[in-house]
């Protein structure tokens, strides 16, 4: 069993199993293309979360990062299921990585990708983060049929979501 070195906050769990993002970010870090990187999970309705790779550095083939993740990181379960490059990965006021804002994008990914797939507009959809609730989603929609085909669809993820009409 791998040590946890990360945050708590910041292990993907999926499917009840915890991935440590370092074991991924090191690994990744080995690829001559990948300047810089990390991981977060990606909302997922069956598994909790997938983990995927922000990284910043040359462009490349996603095949090639892919392989690459599978021969370098040892537990099957932590290998990015996508990786998304970035001209600049967002930093805190101390140069740190910021994943909160990474985590957002993941969760807008998530509903956008929701509702197309249920041929939905999006009026509005802003990503917040909160001192009390934390990160949750704030989602205007043209309808009320919408809103409950939405609710229903979303109620499957961990994130909550504020609708309105």
């Amino acid at each position: 069993m791998p040590i946890l070195t990360g945050r708590k906050k910041e292990l993907i769990i999926r499917g009840g199993h915890n991935i440590d993002p370092k074991i991924i970010e090191e690994a990744m870090h080995a690829h001559p293309a990948v300047q810089m990187a990390a991981a977060v999970g990606r909302p997922d309705a069956k598994a909790g979360e997938l983990p995927v790779l922000y990284y910043q550095g040359d462009a490349i083939q996603e095949e090639e990062l892919s392989s690459f993740a599978a021969t370098h990181i040892a537990e099957r379960a932590a290998i990015p299921k996508a990786f998304i490059r970035l001209d600049a990965l967002p930093v805190t006021g101390v140069g740190k990585i910021h994943k909160v804002t990474l985590n957002m994008m993941e969760i807008e990914r998530t509903i956008r990708a929701e509702a197309e797939a249920k041929g939905i507009a999006i009026r509005e959809l802003e990503v917040l983060q909160d001192n009390h609730r934390g990160v949750f989603a704030h989602l205007r929609l043209a309808s009320n049929r919408d809103q409950a085909t939405m609710r229903h669809a979303l109620g499957l993820y961990a994130f909550s979501v504020d609708y309105q009409t």
